[in-house]
């Protein structure tokens, strides 16, 4: 696959632009209502890294991750500072979480979902990229030792189950995660005079699939 498991520096995301994007096709009737429907059944991300940049340093990091990249040959991770956590951006995580998944007895693996909610609407968004290191599981109300327990694949975000949980338990999850992003230009173009100027360059990461 065409994806580097590497993350872009986190110093130079924090201050980006960007946040999900959906698509959705709008037909107005003749009567002035509206049919919606979207091809869509996850959203995607877009951001702007461009903003980040504080120094000439900077600049040279970027080109050197973006040459490194092949830029937009190759995928990378991204952390999204506005939600990279399974809990509020304020908590601490937690193995209770998120919901991934209700035993049936005979299934061991489960893949890591974060769920949005609002009113009484939902979305259940798959996570792929998970932070090595800061995923908890657990079974109910008791949680799993990893390496024991449960092991976690950080690359597809898929958590596999020493043992198959019972019929009706709730298989529970708490991380931190990363966005798999790819550059979304072949071409970034610098002017060391307008960057000092507080001119930045424009350069856009897309959210792709895993």
């Amino acid at each position: 696959m065409d994806f580097h498991e590497v993350r872009f520096p986190a110093s130079l995301s924090f201050g980006s632009v960007g946040g999900p994007e959906r698509r959705t096709d709008i037909v107005t009737l003749v009567n002035g209502f509206e049919e919606r429907n979207t091809p869509w059944a996850h959203s995607r991300r877009r951001f702007d890294a461009g903003v980040g940049l504080r120094s000439l340093d900077d600049i040279e990091t970027l080109i050197a991750f973006f040459e490194a990249r092949r830029g937009q040959m190759y995928g990378f991770r991204w952390k999204d500072w506005s939600d990279f956590k399974s809990c509020r951006a304020s908590a601490v995580v937690g193995f209770d979480d998120q919901q991934i998944g209700i035993g049936d007895g005979r299934e061991t693996v489960f893949q890591l979902v974060k769920t949005y909610r609002s009113g009484g609407q939902s979305y259940a968004r798959p996570i792929r990229k998970p932070v090595a290191g800061s995923v908890r599981v657990g079974v109910e109300q008791d949680e799993l030792r990893e390496g024991v327990d449960f092991e976690l694949d950080p690359t597809t975000g898929l958590v596999t189950l020493a043992h198959a949980p019972a019929e009706g338990m709730r298989v529970l999850a708490g991380f931190e995660f990363d966005v798999p992003v790819r550059f979304d230009t072949d071409r970034i173009q610098t002017s060391v005079a307008s960057f000092q100027a507080g001119e930045v360059p424009s350069v856009p990461v897309l959210e792709v699939r895993v």
